[in-house]
């Protein structure tokens, strides 16, 4: 208990809070529509725009949101022509935001910046402004899918129904896309570049052993995420290893025992039904 009478402890929980609320929403979206890829081409583009703020003295996570939504915008229109594969669209934005980056980093005046922060993560090292960041997130995610869940999981289902019952699938999935890229850049201080997909995958995935509903997910991904961050958090604390690693080793370890646990009652049931 002494840990809460630290602020960077406390910040360091309404973070975690707050980013499994985002990550719990837009990673079951990401799940059900089998956008792993393209999220993380979209983590890894976002390296470009740190490296653009670094080098000119403005926010890099101000620059990444920016760079992040434009590359979102840019696979999305991309993915869309005859004459360009989806992977492909991934592919170019994916080496494009690393290579500019590099360059950028490299470039900077000054001493060399330490990108280990925004590569591995450290949630011990948010602050208010972070929290803000996710808070805002947060309220706005929450209300647009509380107004247009049916309309995101008809899209996310089956996005060729929904355009023939006369949905704006186009216009969701643009703005679906920029949603994931700022959900991606606000929780980089927490995770990092490397990480930040296994917190918007493996807590859906857990929740996804349980039960089929798109709600449901969101639902479990979120206490799952909750789970994960302070379990991570307290081992990170005590063993003195990096926060950002400690949270996804946690939640793997979490869906590792649910996933035994299913194997097992499945099982139990087969035998069972087997002897009668």
């Amino acid at each position: 208990m002494e840990l809460l009478h630290y602020t960077f402890f406390q910040h360091a929980l309404i973070g975690s809070l707050l980013a499994s609320i985002v990550c719990g929403m837009i990673g079951t979206y990401i799940v059900t529509r089998r956008l792993v890829f393209i999220s993380g081409g979209l983590t890894h583009a976002s390296f470009g725009g740190i490296g653009l703020g670094l080098y000119t003295g403005i926010s890099p996570i101000l620059s990444a949101a920016v760079f992040a939504v434009l590359s979102a915008f840019g696979v999305e229109w991309l993915s869309k022509r005859k004459d360009m594969r989806e992977d492909s669209a991934i592919a170019v934005f994916w080496a494009l935001g690393m290579a500019l980056g590099i360059i950028f980093t490299f470039l900077s005046p000054g001493y060399t910046p330490d990108l280990s922060a925004y590569l591995f993560g450290n949630i011990l090292t948010i602050n208010v402004s972070d929290i803000m960041l996710l808070a805002i997130l947060a309220a706005v995610l929450g209300l647009f899918f509380f107004f247009f869940l049916r309309t995101i999981v008809s899209i996310a289902f089956d996005s060729e129904f929904a355009r023939s019952q006369g949905l704006p699938v186009t216009l969701f999935e643009y703005v679906m896309m920029m949603f994931i890229a700022l959900a991606i850049v606000s929780c980089l201080r927490m995770v990092g570049i490397v990480l930040v997909i296994s917190l918007l995958t493996i807590p859906q995935m857990t929740a996804n052993l349980f039960s089929y509903r798109f709600s449901h997910i969101i639902w479990g991904a979120i206490a799952i995420g909750c789970l994960s961050c302070l379990g991570g958090l307290f081992l990170s604390f005590y063993s003195n290893v990096p926060s950002g690693a400690s949270i996804i080793f946690f939640s793997i370890l979490i869906y590792a025992l649910c996933k035994g646990w299913k194997s097992v009652q499945t099982f139990c049931l087969q035998k069972k039904a087997i002897r009668q």
